[in-house]
């Protein structure tokens, strides 16, 4: 799949594509409505389908010091959209520059000029250019002067609700990656490099594959059932998962540390996805390590019974 970047031209072969604009970091079921009426459109065209994102969000960029937020990376977002069956990835980078770009000059210069677009597909809240003053009405009618034709695609409603990205972080804080899998359509999954550790698990009996949570939103800290994917092998594992800053240990560090059961391989360095399906509980320190390798168990077999549970 090509990974396009809005500052440079695209090659001729894209040229004439149907785009799907939004920021679409989840993909829920809202963002994938508008990338499928895109590739829709695009096939019964006979004409490429482009999946546009933006990063760093804009919101990052105008408050630089909010909370991590982002769902998925780039990387994540590009294996999504493949899926969903378009052509490329079409990444804005929001900088200074794109930040002081007008709303016309978005669709003219950009969008029309350099790269071609026949058409544009957006949901119904999209904003863009200086200030988000452009809105579906201004694509309309700027696009329509210069032969950009835009559809706009209604909001998906699930549980009687508009399905969004602040409904999915709210689920995710809430510690309930259940209500998140059903706006996503798949489990809410951190993807990173593994890195060698204290080597506390290991002594305990429970070695943990740890990684940093960078740029993610924070779930709830807590322990979870959740399944693993090595990228290199494609190989799932399924365990169980302390998220938080370990408050048993010193220091105390924020990380991700999934125990996978019955697995014995060497994963240091190794890029994997863990998925979380169920909150189990909180963090807490005990009063001892035998007390906590006890609650350890416990643990270790609620997520085995929970993930046993899963459809195959």
């Amino acid at each position: 799949m090509r990974w396009l970047d809005h500052r440079e031209p695209i090659p001729a072969s894209l040229r004439g594509a149907i785009v799907a604009l939004g920021n679409f970091d989840g993909f829920h079921k809202g963002h994938q409505a508008v990338a499928g009426e895109a590739i829709k459109w695009a096939r019964e065209e006979g004409c490429p389908s482009i999946v546009a994102t933006f990063d760093p969000h804009p919101v990052r960029f105008f408050k630089p010091d909010v909370p991590p937020f982002r769902l998925t990376t780039l990387e994540q977002r590009q294996e999504l959209y493949l899926a969903a069956g378009a052509t490329a990835m079409l990444v804005f980078h929001f900088d200074g520059e794109l930040a002081g770009t007008s709303a016309e000059d978005f669709v003219t210069k950009i969008l029309i000029e350099r790269f071609g677009a026949h058409g544009a597909v957006t949901g119904g809240d999209f904003t863009f250019g200086k200030g988000a003053k452009g809105n579906v009405e201004l694509l309309r009618d700027v696009g329509n002067r210069h032969g950009l034709t835009s559809r706009v695609v209604e909001a998906v409603g699930e549980d009687g609700e508009v399905a969004s990205s602040s409904r999915v972080r709210d689920a995710l804080r809430d510690g309930d990656p259940q209500t998140a899998a059903r706006l996503l359509t798949r489990p809410f999954a951190i993807r990173g490099i593994v890195e060698h550790g204290d080597k506390r698990g290991r002594e305990i009996g429970y070695p943990t594959a740890n990684l940093s949570i960078e740029h993610y939103l924070r779930p709830k800290f807590g322990v979870y059932a959740v399944t693993g994917r090595i990228l290199t092998t494609g190989q799932e594992l399924q365990g169980a998962a302390n998220l938080g800053i370990r408050p048993q240990f010193s220091p105390l560090k924020e990380l991700l540390e999934p125990y996978f059961f019955d697995f014995a391989g060497d994963l240091y360095g190794q890029e994997i996805e863990v998925a979380f399906h169920h909150f189990l509980r909180g963090e807490a320190k005990f009063g001892s390590l035998d007390a906590l390798i006890e609650q350890i168990e416990r643990d270790c077999a609620e997520a085995k019974r929970l993930l046993s549970a899963r459809a195959p």
